[in-house]
């Protein structure tokens, strides 16, 4: 694993684009124990998921029956992923954009299933989270399985956003927060294929969106989303549960 910081040159590009990718920070053997346990936490989650909460688990208009499209809060409820979050390589790295003490407040599972994992449209992370500092949210995303064309890699907005658009969520889909068409011309985003075990971070506000996974394999990631210590989420557009943070100890 590298534990190297980042560049002055890497830091740079991060001020310019609002985010920045390292390529192989974890290692296969660490990727495949948090994939182990998320086999795991998935057969149970699915079998214990209540009819109300399937809209918001599971994928729809797939003919996979009970295909999951996401899990919330890994680095809370296991402890392979808390690892994960808390680790000395993406700590001191996280620091260094942060430039103050931080914690999670929120991480999810994103599954994509082959042939079935559905797009994410375009937005910012910021518009979910409201924070009363627009700079004290960063999230940082790790690829678990390869991030490909096919399968649903990021895509990036290359210049900073300074502002938070205006979002809207299409009827029967809450969770699918994105940015109003009218404000998405202005906006060249650009894919970031990357293999498993590496890491994107990325500034609340910088749009991105990922593709459906047209693939026969699976592209997993989790994103862990780090707020300052000092900030607060003032005006969040979805419920985050505070209970559930988790410090670097």
């Amino acid at each position: 694993m590298s534990t190297s910081s980042f560049t002055v040159k890497e830091m740079e590009e991060f001020r310019r684009t609002g985010h920045i990718t390292r390529r192989n920070l974890f290692d296969r053997a660490m990727i495949q124990s948090v994939l182990e346990d998320l086999d795991v936490w998935s057969k149970q989650f699915i079998a214990e998921l209540s009819p109300e909460d399937q809209q918001w688990y599971l994928e729809h208009d797939t003919p996979h029956r009970k295909a999951l499209r996401k899990l919330d809060h890994p680095a809370f409820h296991r402890e392979r992923f808390r690892s994960l979050a808390t680790h000395t390589s993406l700590r001191d790295l996280i620091q260094q954009i942060m430039g103050s003490p931080c914690h999670v407040f929120f991480s999810q599972v994103f599954m994509k299933p082959p042939e079935a994992g559905s797009s994410k449209p375009v937005h910012q992370d910021n518009f979910y989270f409201g924070p009363d500092d627009l700079d004290a949210t960063l999230t940082v995303w790790i690829a678990l399985d390869d991030a490909t064309l096919t399968n649903g890699c990021l895509h990036y907005c290359n210049q900073h956003q300074h502002t938070v658009l205006p979002h809207f969520a299409p009827e029967n889909e809450p969770y699918n927060l994105q940015i109003d068409p009218t404000h998405l011309d202005h906006l060249e985003l650009t894919p970031t294929p990357i293999d498993s075990g590496g890491v994107s971070f990325h500034h609340g506000n910088t749009p991105h969106f990922s593709n459906a996974n047209h693939s026969t394999t699976s592209r997993r990631a989790v994103a862990f989303h780090y707020l300052r210590n000092d900030a607060t989420l003032t005006d969040p557009g979805l419920n985050y549960d505070s209970a559930m943070r988790v410090d670097f100890v």
